[in-house]
Protein backbone atom coordinates (compact mmCIF):
# COMPACT_ATOMS: atom_id res chain seq x y z
CA UNK A 1 0.00 0.00 0.00
CA UNK A 2 1.19 3.47 -1.15
CA UNK A 3 2.69 5.67 2.33
CA UNK A 4 0.15 8.77 1.45
CA UNK A 5 -2.92 6.25 0.91
CA UNK A 6 -2.75 4.84 4.39
CA UNK A 7 -4.06 6.60 7.41
CA UNK A 8 -1.69 8.27 9.65
CA UNK A 9 -1.96 9.43 13.22
CA UNK A 10 0.28 12.82 13.98
CA UNK A 11 1.82 12.89 17.14
CA UNK A 12 2.05 15.64 19.41
CA UNK A 13 5.03 16.92 21.54
CA UNK A 14 6.70 13.55 23.59
CA UNK A 15 9.39 14.81 25.45
CA UNK A 16 10.21 11.93 26.80
CA UNK A 17 7.11 10.63 28.19
CA UNK A 18 7.82 6.74 27.59
CA UNK A 19 5.62 5.14 29.47
CA UNK A 20 2.53 7.42 27.87
CA UNK A 21 3.88 6.98 24.52
CA UNK A 22 3.60 3.23 24.87
CA UNK A 23 0.35 3.24 25.99
CA UNK A 24 -0.82 5.29 22.99
CA UNK A 25 1.59 2.84 20.28
CA UNK A 26 -1.09 0.55 21.82
CA UNK A 27 -3.86 2.00 21.76
CA UNK A 28 -3.60 2.86 17.74
CA UNK A 29 -4.15 0.47 14.62
CA UNK A 30 -0.55 -0.93 14.15
CA UNK A 31 -0.82 -0.40 10.47
CA UNK A 32 -1.38 3.21 10.13
CA UNK A 33 1.77 5.64 9.58
CA UNK A 34 3.04 7.71 12.50
CA UNK A 35 4.15 10.66 12.39
CA UNK A 36 5.96 12.56 15.29
CA UNK A 37 5.84 15.96 15.43
CA UNK A 38 8.99 17.18 16.74
CA UNK A 39 10.11 17.63 20.10
CA UNK A 40 10.16 13.55 20.95
CA UNK A 41 13.44 14.61 23.32
CA UNK A 42 14.03 17.04 26.63
CA UNK A 43 12.21 17.28 29.81
CA UNK A 44 10.75 13.88 30.36
CA UNK A 45 12.33 11.41 32.67
CA UNK A 46 13.12 8.98 29.83
CA UNK A 47 14.26 10.43 27.08
CA UNK A 48 16.81 8.00 25.67
CA UNK A 49 14.00 5.16 26.09
CA UNK A 50 11.81 7.33 23.71
CA UNK A 51 14.22 8.25 21.48
CA UNK A 52 15.36 4.19 20.70
CA UNK A 53 11.39 3.49 20.48
CA UNK A 54 10.65 6.21 17.90
CA UNK A 55 13.88 5.64 15.86
CA UNK A 56 12.94 1.74 16.02
CA UNK A 57 9.60 2.80 14.55
CA UNK A 58 10.92 5.03 11.22
CA UNK A 59 13.78 2.26 10.48
CA UNK A 60 10.65 0.27 10.45
CA UNK A 61 9.07 2.43 8.04
CA UNK A 62 6.19 2.34 10.69
CA UNK A 63 7.15 6.28 11.49
CA UNK A 64 8.47 9.34 10.42
CA UNK A 65 10.02 11.85 13.15
CA UNK A 66 9.85 15.45 12.68
CA UNK A 67 12.27 18.10 14.15
CA UNK A 68 10.80 20.47 16.28
CA UNK A 69 12.99 23.29 18.20
CA UNK A 70 14.59 20.65 20.91
CA UNK A 71 15.68 18.90 18.32
CA UNK A 72 17.05 21.65 16.06
CA UNK A 73 18.84 22.94 19.98
CA UNK A 74 20.24 19.83 20.63
CA UNK A 75 21.61 19.39 17.36
CA UNK A 76 22.98 23.50 17.16
CA UNK A 77 24.43 22.45 20.67
CA UNK A 78 26.02 19.23 19.35
CA UNK A 79 27.79 20.62 16.20
CA UNK A 80 29.40 23.85 18.15
CA UNK A 81 29.76 22.10 21.57
CA UNK A 82 28.51 25.39 23.40
CA UNK A 83 25.36 25.15 25.73
CA UNK A 84 25.27 21.47 26.22
CA UNK A 85 25.14 20.75 30.09
CA UNK A 86 21.53 22.70 29.50
CA UNK A 87 20.12 19.70 27.61
CA UNK A 88 18.43 17.21 29.34
CA UNK A 89 18.76 14.88 26.63
CA UNK A 90 22.50 15.72 26.64
CA UNK A 91 22.61 14.52 30.40
CA UNK A 92 20.81 11.67 29.74
CA UNK A 93 22.67 10.13 27.08
CA UNK A 94 25.97 11.09 27.68
CA UNK A 95 28.45 12.61 25.50
CA UNK A 96 29.55 9.35 23.50
CA UNK A 97 25.50 8.53 22.44
CA UNK A 98 24.74 12.30 22.21
CA UNK A 99 27.58 11.97 19.55
CA UNK A 100 25.95 9.04 17.55
CA UNK A 101 22.41 10.49 17.66
CA UNK A 102 23.88 13.60 15.73
CA UNK A 103 23.78 11.87 12.38
CA UNK A 104 20.03 10.77 12.81
CA UNK A 105 18.91 14.21 13.93
CA UNK A 106 20.64 15.86 11.16
CA UNK A 107 18.28 14.00 8.69
CA UNK A 108 14.92 14.50 10.77
CA UNK A 109 12.73 16.55 8.28
CA UNK A 110 10.84 19.87 8.76
CA UNK A 111 7.43 18.94 6.67
CA UNK A 112 5.16 15.62 6.56
CA UNK A 113 2.85 15.78 3.32
CA UNK A 114 -0.15 14.37 3.11
CA UNK A 115 -3.29 14.56 0.73
CA UNK A 116 -4.29 17.74 1.49
CA UNK A 117 -2.79 18.12 4.55
CA UNK A 118 0.49 18.38 6.16
CA UNK A 119 2.43 18.43 9.42
CA UNK A 120 5.18 20.55 10.94
CA UNK A 121 6.56 21.18 14.17
CA UNK A 122 5.13 25.01 14.48
CA UNK A 123 4.29 26.49 11.75
CA UNK A 124 5.46 28.18 8.42
CA UNK A 125 6.62 31.36 8.11
CA UNK A 126 5.51 34.53 5.88
CA UNK A 127 7.60 33.20 2.67
CA UNK A 128 6.31 29.30 3.36
CA UNK A 129 9.06 28.10 5.24
CA UNK A 130 8.74 25.80 7.91
CA UNK A 131 10.04 27.86 11.14
CA UNK A 132 10.49 25.55 14.10
CA UNK A 133 9.46 28.43 16.71
CA UNK A 134 6.57 30.28 15.26
CA UNK A 135 2.82 30.89 17.25
CA UNK A 136 0.45 33.52 16.70
CA UNK A 137 1.89 35.05 13.72
CA UNK A 138 1.79 31.49 11.66
CA UNK A 139 -2.27 31.25 13.03
CA UNK A 140 -3.07 34.45 11.91
CA UNK A 141 -1.99 34.67 8.59
CA UNK A 142 -1.92 31.10 7.47
CA UNK A 143 -3.42 31.73 3.71
CA UNK A 144 -4.41 27.60 3.23
CA UNK A 145 -1.90 27.25 0.95
CA UNK A 146 -0.61 23.76 2.43
CA UNK A 147 -4.24 22.57 3.04
CA UNK A 148 -4.98 21.42 6.27
CA UNK A 149 -1.72 21.94 8.49
CA UNK A 150 -1.33 19.87 11.96
CA UNK A 151 1.26 21.05 14.41
CA UNK A 152 2.41 20.65 18.26
CA UNK A 153 5.01 23.19 19.76
CA UNK A 154 2.53 25.13 21.71
CA UNK A 155 0.71 23.03 24.77
CA UNK A 156 -3.26 23.58 25.08
CA UNK A 157 -6.22 22.13 27.38
CA UNK A 158 -7.28 19.72 24.60
CA UNK A 159 -7.01 19.01 20.66
CA UNK A 160 -7.41 22.40 19.50
CA UNK A 161 -8.79 23.81 15.69
CA UNK A 162 -8.00 27.09 14.25
CA UNK A 163 -9.48 27.34 11.14
CA UNK A 164 -7.09 24.91 8.44
CA UNK A 165 -4.67 24.36 11.65
CA UNK A 166 -4.64 21.68 14.32
CA UNK A 167 -2.93 22.42 17.55
CA UNK A 168 -1.77 18.60 18.92
CA UNK A 169 0.46 19.38 21.98
CA UNK A 170 -1.68 19.04 24.76
CA UNK A 171 1.10 19.01 27.47
CA UNK A 172 2.61 15.47 28.40
CA UNK A 173 5.43 15.95 30.05
CA UNK A 174 2.76 19.05 32.50
CA UNK A 175 0.43 16.17 33.39
CA UNK A 176 -1.73 16.64 30.18
CA UNK A 177 -2.60 13.94 27.49
CA UNK A 178 -0.12 12.63 24.85
CA UNK A 179 -2.44 13.01 21.87
CA UNK A 180 -2.52 11.43 18.38
CA UNK A 181 -4.80 12.81 15.42
CA UNK A 182 -5.79 11.73 12.27
CA UNK A 183 -5.86 14.01 9.56
CA UNK A 184 -8.12 11.97 7.35
CA UNK A 185 -10.60 11.08 9.71
CA UNK A 186 -10.58 14.10 12.65
CA UNK A 187 -10.03 10.96 15.07
CA UNK A 188 -8.42 11.92 18.25
CA UNK A 189 -7.30 9.18 20.58
CA UNK A 190 -5.27 10.77 23.83
CA UNK A 191 -3.95 8.83 26.90
CA UNK A 192 -2.94 10.22 29.67
CA UNK A 193 0.14 11.93 30.41
CA UNK A 194 3.42 12.11 33.18
CA UNK A 195 2.72 12.44 36.63
CA UNK A 196 4.48 14.98 37.23
CA UNK A 197 4.12 18.56 39.89
CA UNK A 198 5.52 20.72 37.20
CA UNK A 199 1.91 21.65 35.78
CA UNK A 200 1.39 24.69 32.71
CA UNK A 201 -1.30 26.68 33.34
CA UNK A 202 -3.77 25.64 30.73
CA UNK A 203 -3.13 22.16 30.42
CA UNK A 204 -5.33 19.90 32.02
CA UNK A 205 -5.76 15.86 32.42
CA UNK A 206 -7.28 14.35 29.79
Amino acid sequence: MNLHSRRHWVIGDVHGCHQPLCQLLATLPPNDHLVFCGDVINRGEAIPATMNLVWDLVQAGRATWLRGNHEQDLIDALESRDGLSQHATYAQLGDSSARQWLPRLQQLPLVYRGDGWCATHAGFDAAGQPDLSIRDPFWEAYDGRFGQVVVGHTPRLQVERLGAIVLIDTGAVYGGCLSAYCPQTDAVVQVEGAATDAVLAGVGPC
